[in-house]
């Protein structure tokens, strides 16, 4: 997290708020803004429907913000509340939706197969075809690894944070958070086999 937002004094912002500084709302949201799009967007994929979704979560903050605890970091505690928010808009499109995972089987994952998907070389990250690759198959994983994964991935979030976040234990978060990249090397490894050119290429998996 940049130093600037560590350096504010959240606290204050916040007990200024409930003092009766409703501007001072927007001055505290404003560097999560684009944190809780995203991660509305991870889970709906749809546009509108994310920024509906992060209103809605501010909102929610706003009217709940006397319970926050100070404990926790405001910005975990805001994804908190949008994860719940997009889950629940999940829920009502796909009644049968479930997140229900086993975080105790080893299953396949082995540490040879357990490779950081940023070793993807930068140059065809920017390539839009690699990123549409990308989204698709983050798209594709479950609701619960998909959480995780952009958390620890895309936010840059610690293990503590996310578990906190998602209300799972560390352990929970590590083993999801393998499954994914495990889950998006098998799907992404043919085809930025095809996408990459050879001299470009150090994907460890090859």
């Amino acid at each position: 997290m940049p130093p600037q937002i560590e350096a504010r004094d959240e606290t204050a912002m916040i007990e200024r708020v409930l003092g009766g500084q409703t501007e001072t709302f927007h001055e505290l949201i404003r560097p999560y803004e684009r944190s809780v799009y995203l991660m509305a967007l991870s889970l709906l994929h749809n546009e509108a429907e994310a920024e509906d979704a992060a209103q809605e979560a501010f909102i929610k903050a706003y009217r709940h913000l006397s319970k926050f605890r100070s404990e926790s970091r405001f910005s975990t505690w805001l994804i908190s509340i949008v994860l719940n928010e997009a889950r629940g808009r999940l829920r009502r499109k796909q009644p049968g939706l479930t997140d229900s995972i086993d975080d105790t089987a080893e299953g396949s994952v082995t540490p040879a197969q357990l490779t950081d998907w940023r070793e993807i070389p930068s140059e065809s990250l920017e390539r839009q075809e690699i990123r549409t690759l990308i989204r698709r198959a983050l798209s594709e994983l479950p609701v619960a690894y998909r959480e995780v994964f952009v958390l620890r991935e895309l936010e840059e979030r610690n293990v503590q944070e996310t578990a906190e976040t998602l209300g799972i234990t560390s352990a929970s978060v590590k083993m999801r958070l393998h499954r994914a990249r495990l889950m998006l090397q098998k799907q992404l490894a043919p085809q930025l086999k095809s996408a990459v050119p050879v001299s470009r290429r150090r994907f460890p998996w090859f």
